[in-house]
C-alpha cells in the first residue's frame, strides 16, 4: 500500500465519521461536543488537504492503472468526486464559518446539506483510492513539478 495515500484516504474517512458523530451530538442536544467534534472534523480534512496537494506537487498523482475498457468510467467518477470535494470544501467552510460567528439559524439550514456532501464525498474518493491502489495496480506517477520543470 502506497504511504501517502493510504494516509490521506484515512484522514478525508475520519473526517466524515466525525461528522457522523457531530451530526448526533446536535440531535441529541450536545452543542459543545459538537463544536469540538465538528473542529477534529474540519482539522482531520485539512490534514488530509495539506497532505493530498504536497503530493500533487512534489511527488504527483497517480494515473488510473486498470483495465483500458473501463477507464472512461473510472475517469467520468473522479470527475464527479472531484467535483463533490470541491462543493463540500466550499460548504464545509462556509458552514464552520457560519458557526463561528454564532449564524447558528443559517447553520443549521446548510449543515445538515454540507454533512451529506461531505459523506459523498468521502465515499467517492475511498472508491478513487481503492480503485487506484487496492484493486488495480496503479498508473505512472509524475510530480507536477516535474511535468512543468521537466526532468
Amino acid at each position: 500500500m502506497p504511504l501517502l495515500p493510504t494516509i490521506s484516504t484515512f484522514f478525508i474517512l475520519l473526517s466524515a465519521i466525525l461528522v457522523a458523530f457531530g451530526w448526533r451530538f446536535i440531535i441529541k442536544g450536545k452543542p459543545k461536543t459538537h463544536k469540538k467534534t465538528m473542529i477534529a472534523a474540519a482539522i482531520s480534512a485539512l490534514i488530509f488537504f495539506i497532505i493530498y496537494v504536497s503530493r500533487t506537487i512534489f511527488i504527483g498523482n497517480t494515473s488510473f492503472g486498470g483495465p483500458e475498457d473501463i477507464e472512461v468510467y473510472y475517469t467520468i467518477f473522479l470527475i464527479f468526486h472531484i467535483l463533490l470535494a470541491t462543493t463540500g470544501a466550499i460548504f464545509g467552510v462556509i458552514t464552520i464559518t457560519l458557526a463561528l460567528k454564532r449564524k447558528i439559524s443559517i447553520h443549521r439550514k446548510i449543515g445538515p446539506v454540507t454533512s451529506i456532501i461531505w459523506f459523498f464525498s468521502a465515499i467517492t474518493g475511498v472508491m478513487v483510492y481503492l480503485l487506484l491502489y487496492i484493486i488495480y495496480e496503479g498508473g505512472e506517477t509524475t510530480s507536477m513539478l516535474k511535468a512543468i520543470l521537466g526532468g
